[in-house]
């Protein structure tokens, strides 16, 4: 949806409004094809995402990702306040980063009711089948 809103914005620019706007190194790689990167200039690679296999970590992980993308939504609200289109579209986007927040947590809330709860972190569930990584009993 981001890449669409982008797309909208730019695709009638001219060369001059090019220039004016930063957007012109952009264009030179990619003319105006959306191409997802950080607003820093950092493309988008696998190496974004994270996962090690343990299910806590995994979705401590995914927990905290989306309250990134939140905080990403929220500043892109500060900037998009004369283009109210815009800004509902991230609104959206953004109360659907909540409830997935939300949701990972119940995620994790399971899990860890699943798991012995006097010792959740020693060992990972998925993988330690005979004890912690020390190999002592659970």
């Amino acid at each position: 949806m981001i890449a669409t809103i982008v797309h909208q914005l730019t695709r009638n620019m001219t060369m001059e409004e090019l220039k004016a706007s930063g957007f012109d190194d952009y264009y030179v790689d990619h003319t105006l094809g959306l191409w997802p990167q950080a607003a820093s200039g950092t493309p988008f690679s696998a190496a974004m995402f994270q996962s090690v296999g343990d299910p806590i970590t995994d979705l401590t992980e995914d927990m905290a990702a989306e309250q990134k993308a939140r905080t990403t939504y929220d500043n892109i609200l500060r900037l998009c306040v004369d283009s109210p289109d815009v800004a509902d579209a991230i609104r959206f986007l953004r109360a659907r980063e909540v409830v997935h927040f939300q949701r990972f947590g119940e995620a994790l809330r399971i899990v860890q009711d699943k798991l012995n709860s006097n010792n959740f972190y020693a060992f990972n569930p998925a993988f330690d089948t005979n004890g912690g990584a020390c190999g002592c009993s659970k």
